[in-house]
């Protein structure tokens, strides 16, 4: 056996009955497109049935999965304390995908259990799901800070699990879409909202799950969804499998969207294997751009190859550019993988007696030092796409009024402390974030008096 059936489902808390005290009314469309899809669960009696919940236990770089023999939660934290409940783990399931994980050096596991409750990620769908049918074993997994493809690859690491076992199971990926859909709802209104909500739900009627790698993690982030990265789980889950998809319904009445669908498997299609798709497509795309990479970004790239391959710094090339060796300027390098940023380092001013070797030091940094990410591997070198940023001198300003985001960067000093952020980066869109993010990155609280300066970079692709 394998995945029998996946299904997309919101979590809002107010849809339980108890919780929302007749304010669940107002999406009743939402509820009554969840009874049927719980009532096909139960149609379908699984022996396990696997949930992602957004609001499980998680980490940047680590997959959660809920251990011991099972949990118990309620919505307490919502004003319904008797509303509760006491599931059972399918303990061996969780087992073999730990020690799959452990196997393949995956970062996957039952480490670092911080609470026991179960999540209202989880419950809204029990809730539904335990009204038709309770004859089954749950799984409960997290998500992670990691990329989408990463996310797609847990999908199909439960997937080749389900299998070994044969395990009748059905996978549930709960997550709300766009939370700023509305002026008068809980959040505000985002231009990305909309928009968002009428892709994730056009792409997955039509079960396109590679187009859920195309959404972009600033655009997500701006349209403040909490289920993709549950959705995509659930894709990788159901790779390589022909597809049914059937859109339930969609509402965004309360400024939040609430989306379901369900999925049904219908054999082997070779054409579906879209992690290997997209990594194949990544690959050429990066080796175009290598081929037209400038000298500054080549060296770079060379050093950061050389440190993660040898362990030690490259020594300076010969046929050097003389404007690299002839120059002393400070510069950064930064390192994106699939879209998401993999390590960031670099120095304000010159720290070494040319530009070539600034970068070359700060490549090695890159990869090994940015204190946010593991150091890279040598199997995601040809994964990563590298730029440089060369920075001018920095001239002290008397107001936010004399940056611009897209032209300078800026510094922020308060005492010994000190923040940068490099100009026209993803996500940054006014000045006020700009110098926000840069108090945040120099340990400077919102409220202490800072010193700004402004400086401009050349940026090499």
């Amino acid at each position: 056996m394998s995945i029998i059936a996946a299904f997309m489902v919101p979590h809002p808390p107010m849809i339980v009955s108890e919780v929302g005290r007749g304010s669940e009314k107002q999406i009743s469309r939402t509820i009554k497109a969840y009874e049927k899809a719980a009532e096909e669960i139960a149609s379908l009696k699984p022996e396990t049935i696997i949930i992602s919940s957004p609001h499980s236990v998680m980490y940047s770089d680590y997959f959660h999965i809920s251990p011991g023999t099972g949990a118990v939660g309620s919505f307490a934290d919502f004003g319904a304390s008797q509303v509760r409940f006491d599931v059972e783990y399918d303990e061996e399931l969780v087992k073999r995908l730990a020690g799959k994980a452990e196997a393949s050096r995956f970062p996957a596991g039952t480490l670092g259990e911080k609470n026991k409750e179960l999540d209202h990620g989880t419950m809204v769908p029990l809730w539904f799901i335990l009204k038709k049918y309770k004859d089954f074993k749950l799984v409960r997994t997290g998500l992670s800070g990691y990329d989408l493809l990463k996310h797609y690859e847990y999908g199909m690491l439960i997937k080749d699990t389900v299998e070994e076992l044969g395990r009748k199971v059905v996978y549930v990926a709960s997550g709300d879409l766009s939370h700023k859909l509305q002026d008068y709802g809980p959040y505000g209104f985002a231009e990305e909202g909309p928009v968002y909500d009428e892709r994730i739900m056009d792409v997955c009627a039509g079960a396109r799950f590679g187009e859920l790698f195309d959404f972009d993690e600033n655009f997500c982030e701006k349209a403040a969804e909490c289920g993709h990265k549950s959705f995509v789980i659930m894709a990788g889950a159901l790779d390589g499998r022909a597809v049914e998809a059937t859109q339930y319904s969609h509402e965004d009445v309360t400024g939040v969207g609430y989306g379901i669908c369900s999925f049904i498997p219908k054999g082997k299609d070779e054409s579906r294997h879209f992690l290997k798709t997209r990594l194949k497509l990544v690959e050429n795309e990066l080796e175009q751009k290598r081929q037209k990479s400038d000298a500054y970004v080549k060296l770079a790239r060379a050093s950061a190859e050389y440190f993660v391959k040898n362990g030690d710094v490259m020594p300076l090339p010969d046929r050097v550019p003389e404007e690299l060796l002839n120059t002393k300027a400070g510069a950064f390098v930064s390192i994106h993988k699939f879209g998401a940023l993999r390590g960031c380092i670099g120095t304000i001013a010159s720290t070494q007696k040319n530009l070539a070797q600034e970068i070359i030091e700060n490549a090695v940094s890159a990869v090994s030092k940015d204190p946010r990410f593991h150091p890279v591997s040598e199997d995601e070198l040809k994964f990563l796409d590298i730029t440089v940023d060369v920075l001018g001198e920095a001239e002290s300003i008397k107001s936010e009024a004399e940056l611009d985001v897209k032209k300078y960067g800026v510094i922020v000093e308060s005492g010994y402390k000190r923040g940068l952020l490099l100009p026209d980066l993803d996500g940054v869109d006014t000045v006020e974030q700009q110098v926000a993010i840069a108090r945040r990155k120099g340990g400077i609280a919102p409220g202490e008096k800072v010193h700004l300066f402004r400086f401009e970079v050349v940026r090499h692709y």
